[in-house]
């Protein structure tokens, strides 16, 4: 026997948690189905912090978050919870001026700092040369934000089904069935947010070939403070030859240092989680040149999904009866409020407030400009 429902969503990370509970929200009759856990191990959206900033050199990505803090600070009122901790970003190395206009023509505001006035503001940091600060930046609960999506999308009505690998997908002119361990569902419409799963997801229904979507695997280490070092901190990013990122971790007084790069693709469920030795030995020789307030010696490392585009914006689109949110490139966490109404506006068949055609998975057909 086949159960029926008006939407199967695909995927319990944030993409896919956080359209469950838009279309919940909305009094929709919504499954999320999860092939693990919500958090797991291999989940892209996994870990304690993510970064929230304006800073972007592109004023359309500027814009986009500053319209998402809004829908942070709407989730935070009505969970009860503190998902955002406000601690400034400072932004380091090259496209400073790019960096700054286009934070400007986007209408947010930052002020360049010179080595001397960091020195005395952020006596943690060393940093030769100006930077930029963006007061506004701020450091998301990730592992919060997906507990409070999950008990929302819950309390609107939605189902959340985990340990439910999708073993096939039909998408059909009048509907789509999924086959799952507990038998087949069928649905008006799918939603896929599947992480670094998205290419398999993506073939299978038909959508894209393999290689539309690329994971990579990222390196990642936490560092204490020494004795009397002011937190939080602020975040850091340094672009350059490699760009090199760090945030606060406020649940544990770590802060947390990666290193931002698409990296080689590889399969999700069977790459090797353990610690890249040449990525950490980067990430403290970078802690040992910038964070002298902290023990360069890592207290904590972890591996983290990335699921890659060839032009680092995302997907959000529909085809047929399957819409897909994918390609979230190492920077598409805080952009998750916005994500979820476009995504949610498209499985209900009206037009989403994001531009189709720069997120559309068309752009990368044979012969069409990357």
């Amino acid at each position: 026997m086949t159960e029926e429902t008006q939407f199967i969503v695909v995927g319990a990370g944030l993409l896919g948690l956080a359209v469950t509970r838009e279309l919940a929200r909305r009094g929709r009759d919504v499954l999320c189905v999860e092939q693990a856990t919500i958090g797991h191990e291999r989940a892209g959206s996994k870990g304690t912090s993510r970064l929230f900033r304006y800073g972007y050199e592109d004023p359309f990505y500027v814009g986009l978050a500053m319209k998402s803090l809004a829908g942070w600070r709407r989730l935070s009122e009505e969970s009860g919870a503190r998902l955002l901790e406000p601690v400034g970003l400072l932004s380091l190395g090259d496209g400073l001026d790019a960096l700054v206009a286009a934070m400007a023509e986007a209408g947010a505001s930052s002020e360049f700092l010179s080595g001397e006035e960091l020195t005395a503001r952020f006596p943690s940091f060393a940093i030769s040369g100006r930077a930029v600060f963006e007061a506004t930046a701020g450091v998301l609960r990730a592992d919060e934000i997906l507990s409070v999506l999950a008990r929302s999308a819950r309390g609107f009505g939605a189902e959340i089904l985990e340990g439910a690998r999708v073993g096939a997908l039909e998408a059909g002119d009048d509907s789509v069935r999924l086959q799952l361990p507990d038998g087949s569902r069928r649905c008006d419409i799918v939603v896929l947010c599947g992480g670094a799963w998205s290419g398999d997801l993506a073939a299978a229904a038909g959508l894209a070939p393999r290689g539309t979507f690329r994971p990579s695997l990222q390196q990642v280490a936490y560092l204490e403070p020494k004795a009397g070092v002011a937190r939080p901190e602020p975040a850091f990013v340094e672009r350059g030859e490699v760009t090199y990122y760090g945030l606060p971790t406020p649940a544990t007084g770590h802060y947390k240092i990666g290193i931002h790069d698409p990296g080689e693709s590889l399969d999700p469920a069977t790459a090797s989680l353990d610690d890249d030795p040449a990525a950490l030995e980067l990430l403290v020789a970078a802690a040992e040149r910038l964070l002298p307030g902290f023990r360069a010696d890592p207290v904590g490392t972890e591996r983290c999904f990335y699921d890659n585009t060839a032009d680092a914006d995302f997907v959000i689109d529909r085809r047929g009866r399957v819409v897909i949110g994918a390609g979230t490139s190492g920077h598409g966490f805080k952009f998750a409020p916005l994500l979820a109404i476009a995504l949610a506006d498209l499985a209900e068949g009206s037009a989403p407030s994001l531009p189709r055609g720069r997120f559309s998975l068309g752009r990368f057909s044979p012969g069409r400009a990357r």
